[in-house]
């Protein structure tokens, strides 16, 4: 089977951190034989020379005809997207280069990227987000989009969008896991060297992203509870870890993780959950309790409200399509 065939928009003033952010997560992801799965090519409004906000260009072998060959199209963020961001209108070139794209492509922005599908039409009536700085001006540019300012990235099945910058490698990594499971988007984080999940409802904003030395951090307790996801947490016992009160374990636990302590352990579990359905033929109730969920039924209702579907359909899924299949989508944003 050919690889899933990724084509990458290159615009007018890209940003090359965001340009590189598909080939390199998609380009490390392999199957258990060490095959590719993924083909990354990229394309601009026409071949040649592309500018970017950097003191170089970018020379891009392909023209937007590629767009037609495409599975899944990317759209990374552009500083000169002219009417698509002051009045959110296609130009002729741009609007000529997407009607390539064939109905069922698997749609995907990074940041202000999102501009691109949203003056499209792609994005009415669907979740999305971008870059929280331009947030606000994209709603009021896109009311029918029900644009969330605080999410790392939204799925809504076949059109996905992220926030800024970083938030990219999120997504990508968010669809490596949708496509090929945890084991293969782990691996790829490993060898890009990056935490290997972070999820789409996760704030973009955090208030203290990296702690000050001289200040307590919760890392330690994180740490801790990783190795203790099958037993009972007692946020007391967190805060006992770092040697604070509750309220001020939360308030700089919030701060650090963009979640609160709960909201992050669940997560936490419910990617546990994921590998063990996925690598392993251990009942319900094992599965349960390996993943600190204690019940069958609390684990249903927790697998179900993050990934949209019952722990049962989504190894199912995964059996089916043995690997490299594509399982459910995560509902990361609502």
């Amino acid at each position: 089977m050919a690889p899933h065939r990724v084509a990458v928009l290159a615009l007018p003033g890209l940003l090359p951190f965001e340009l590189g952010i598909p080939h390199r997560i998609f380009g490390r992801a392999r199957d258990a034989s060490g095959e590719p799965l993924y083909e990354i090519l990229t394309c601009a409004l026409a071949a040649g020379p592309v500018r970017t906000d950097a003191d170089f260009a970018v020379h891009v072998e392909h023209g937007p005809e590629l767009l037609a060959t495409a599975d899944t199209v990317v759209v990374p963020a552009s500083y000169e997207l002219g009417p698509v961001h002051e009045e959110g209108r296609l130009t002729a070139p741009l609007a000529a280069a997407l009607a390539h794209i064939r109905p069922g492509t698997r749609l995907v922005s990074i940041c202000t990227g999102g501009y691109v599908l949203a003056a499209a039409g792609y994005l009415d009536g669907r979740p999305a987000t971008t870059h929280w700085a331009h947030a606000e001006h994209f709603q009021r540019l896109f009311p029918a989009v029900r644009v969330d300012p605080d999410v790392l990235y939204t799925d809504d099945g076949d059109v996905l969008t992220s926030a800024g910058v970083a938030s990219g490698i999120d997504l990508c990594l968010h669809i490596v896991r949708r496509d090929h499971g945890a084991a293969v988007a782990n691996d790829v984080a490993r060898r890009t060297v990056v935490p290997p999940h972070r999820d789409g409802g996760q704030a973009q904003f955090v208030d203290r992203p990296v702690p000050n030395p001289q200040a307590a951090s919760t890392a330690a307790a994180r740490a801790w509870v990783l190795d203790r996801l099958h037993e009972p947490v007692l946020l007391a016992d967190l805060a006992r870890k770092e040697s604070m009160s509750v309220r001020t374990f939360t308030r700089r636990f919030r701060e650090e993780a963009g979640v609160s302590p709960g909201e992050w352990i669940t997560g936490q579990r419910v990617e546990r959950a994921r590998q063990l359905l996925e690598r392993t033929d251990l009942p319900m109730e094992r599965v349960a309790r390996e993943a600190g969920f204690g019940t069958a039924q609390s684990l249903r209702k927790h697998v179900q409200a993050a990934l949209g579907v019952s722990p049962t359909a989504y190894r199912r899924t995964f059996r089916a399509a043995g690997p490299g299949g594509t399982p459910p989508a995560a509902r990361t944003a609502r």
